[in-house]
């Protein structure tokens, strides 16, 4: 269940002056009064105006060509000089130098001030007009000029400040940045000198240069070893001796002594071998020469270890045999000498070569530290410089200060006031309104009752069937068991004025109470609302007699057994009824009384002291499937839902519950908690029945309401009431 729409449109509203103009009405006059009365008695206000014109660079700047960024330091905001010309340093200065009082003759506080001031932009332009409001017109125009030559000192002197601490600061940075070039050039120095370096540019194309001739070098070298091998390899193979041999022999053969023991080795060796010819192995002179030939060899042998370090030499094989050996072995050991020098000359070559690789593969790496500490001095350099200029403009700039604001307009005496009798009486008139439409909003708001028919569906959630129009005739009756307590009730419109608008809206609820039982035809209809005095009793009598217009017999039971009022409607004595019946006091034909052709109505009886006990009862439910099955329908007027719990016990032997609510009298608590008590119960609740809703907020045609049924009615209406 859901709350009602809290949105409000302009008929709401309408309809809640029309239901509250009478509290309103209570609250404007004397607001109106007293505010008339106090704008009459109020002293004229007279306002000063004066204007500052603002500069977004300084021209004498552009002028001298220094100190030119001064203007560009901050940025330049209307607002942010409307905020210093009302901060409290501002205006307690103008305060002073005036000697400002207000009404107490006490010094005219900060906050009094600015009511009275008013700072604006002038639209389109650099320019802040400041105003004042005051009832001594000299006093307002005085207040704007000082405050304005209040404001111009202080900017003055807050740019003076500004630029010598710009220049204390620069002058702390500018020894901070060169004692940082000191340090990087210092830096920049030792790496180079740990380095070796001059110039990494020249010293990398000069390597390249070097690296390409010790490649060419290395490669002649490598070809000539490799030819000198070759003939070494060959001469070798020719002399079947190794260069060391070679060298031992070439010595030996430059020895004159070694010459001469070769030479009778070899004349021995041609004897011996012609003996060989003519003796035996064993002749005395064959063995005599070998004899002799082995002492030479064992000679020669011995020359041949000092020159050689061979262990051992073949004699026999390896002595120089002729000159063309002796030059072979001089030339094998010249090429041994050729290919040693070469070998070496190419280590040295190759070393050089490594060197340079190491040093070209390096050179990246230094040239990236170099440019990184370069890039630090010359950083440093540039701050130092830029620094060193800003030092000098700020020197220049202090001694210039020029203010970017300017009075362009002093304020005058005003000569007419800004407020007039009309201005105040029309505030007046204003505020009264407000304050009447904010106090009868705030009495809708306070008011919880439903206050329409539309409110009533959107809270409860029930279709509406019909719309009862507030009707005013009623009578006087008296409870005729002993209370002399006089009743109002509304008379049976369907009897008394059938004609009437009334009588017309309780023939719509019945035709559609007959639309929703189309499938299934409802005899018997519980009547009942949340609280009391929402005319649940008068719309049960009403439904009932315009049901039997249609030619059904109808049965209206009051069941209301706590505050029973059908026996006051129809007239009807109460001694015996329904609490009688159904105690078997006395027989039910004999206590249903008819009042009209088809209309019949059992009382309630004498009040029982529980009637939830008696209604709650099988002999109340054998009445009620008797009713049913004697009459065409049967209408029960059951107590409040939010009074007893009576409604909820006969709403289970009812084919149907018909909520009644009535705009003004139930709220959304109880109509809530109603809704609620029917759904947890189980009741077949129908709809529900808007009782005595006004014209001006009830959801319904203004057929109900047009004037020539009141007049065609009028004289029923008349008749009835002096009957009565």
């Amino acid at each position: 269940m859901k709350p009602p729409n809290p949105s409000l449109t302009l008929d709401k509203y309408l309809q809640v002056v029309k239901r509250r103009w009478i509290p309103g009405l209570g609250v404007f006059l004397p607001v109106c009064m007293v505010s008339v009365l106090a704008s009459s008695l109020k002293k004229p206000i007279y306002q000063a105006v004066g204007k500052l014109l603002f500069h977004r660079t300084n021209n004498i700047s552009s002028l001298t060509g220094v100190g030119g960024e001064q203007g560009k330091l901050e940025t330049f905001v209307l607002n942010t000089e409307a905020e210093v010309i009302s901060s409290i340093s501002v205006v307690q200065k103008t305060i002073d130098k005036l000697s400002l009082k207000d009404e107490q003759g006490q010094p005219l506080g900060y906050n009094l001030f600015l009511n009275q001031l008013t700072i604006s932009n002038v639209k389109d332009s650099d320019v802040l007009q400041i105003s004042y409001r005051d009832q001594d017109p000299d006093l307002a125009a005085k207040v704007v000029n000082t405050l304005m030559a209040t404001y111009l000192d202080y900017k003055e002197s807050i740019q003076q400040s500004k630029a010598a601490l710009a220049r204390k600061f620069i002058e702390k940075q500018l020894s901070k940045e060169e004692l940082l070039i000191r340090q990087t050039e210092t830096k920049l120095a030792q790496f180079k000198e740990k380095n070796n370096i001059i110039s990494l540019q020249e010293e990398a194309t000069k390597s390249v240069e070097m690296m390409a001739d010790l490649q060419k070098k290395i490669g002649d070298i490598k070809a000539k070893m490799a030819n000198v091998s070759a003939q070494v390899r060959e001469i070798r193979a020719q002399l079947n001796m190794t260069t060391q041999q070679a060298v031992a022999f070439n010595s030996l053969s430059q020895s004159e002594t070694t010459q001469n023991i070769i030479q009778e080795i070899q004349q021995l060796e041609s004897k011996l071998e012609s003996k060989r010819n003519v003796f035996q192995e064993f002749h005395p002179e064959i063995v005599d020469m070998e004899s002799k030939l082995s002492a030479l060899k064992k000679i020669l042998q011995g020359q041949l270890k000092k020159v050689s370090n061979s262990r051992q030499i073949d004699i026999n094989s390896n002595v120089p045999g002729g000159e063309l050996q002796q030059q072979l072995t001089a030339k094998l050991v010249e090429l041994e000498s050729i290919r040693l020098g070469l070998a070496s000359e190419l280590a040295s070559l190759s070393t050089l070569e490594s060197n340079y690789k190491v040093r070209l593969n390096n050179l990246p790496k230094l040239e990236k530290e170099q440019r990184h500490l370069e890039r630090q001095v010359n950083a440093a350099q540039s701050t130092y410089l830029q620094l060193l200029q800003k030092l000098q403009e700020a020197r220049i700039a202090e001694n210039q200060i020029v203010s970017d604001a300017k009075q362009i307009s002093a304020a005058l005496v005003p000569e007419k006031p800004i407020s007039s009798a009309k201005v105040y009486y029309s505030s007046a008139v204003f505020l009264s309104t407000l304050i009447a439409l904010v106090t009868m909003c705030i009495l809708e708001a306070r008011d919880k009752t439903i206050k329409s028919a539309q409110e009533a569906q959107e809270l409860l959630e029930l279709p509406v069937l019909g719309v009862i129009p507030v009707w005013k005739k009623s009578k006087k009756s008296t409870d005729k068991q002993g209370s002399n307590t006089a009743v109002s009730l509304p008379m049976v419109a369907m009897r008394d004025a059938p004609r009437s608008f009334i009588s017309e809206a309780f023939r719509m609820l019945r035709a559609n109470l007959n639309f929703v039982s189309a499938d299934k035809k409802l005899k018997v209809i519980l009547v009942t609302s949340s609280v009391p005095q929402e005319g649940k009793s008068t719309v049960a009598a009403n439904l009932a007699m315009a049901m039997t217009q249609k030619e059904h017999s109808v049965l209206l039971v009051d069941g209301d057994l706590h505050r029973p009022s059908q026996h006051l409607i129809w007239t009807l004595p109460n001694q015996q009824g329904l609490s009688n019946v159904i105690m078997g006091e006395i027989e039910v034909m004999k206590a249903i009384k008819k009042v009209s052709s088809n209309l019949y109505v059992l009382t309630s009886g004498f009040i029982p002291p529980s009637p939830s006990s008696i209604l709650d009862s099988k002999r109340m439910t054998s009445l009620v499937d008797s009713f049913a099955a004697y009459y065409d329908y049967v209408i029960i007027d059951a107590p409040s839902l939010n009074l007893a719990v009576d409604a909820s016990t006969l709403g289970e032997m009812a084919d149907g519950v018909l909520l009644v609510v009535r705009p003004g009298i139930v709220d959304y608590g109880n109509a809530t908690t109603a809704c609620e008590l029917l759904a947890k119960s189980g009741q077949n609740v129908i709809g529900q029945v808007v009782n005595a809703a006004h014209a001006d907020n009830a959801n319904m045609s203004k057929y109900y309401f047009q004037e020539e049924y009141e007049l065609q009615d009028k004289a029923n209406y008349d008749e009835v009431k002096q009957t009565n």
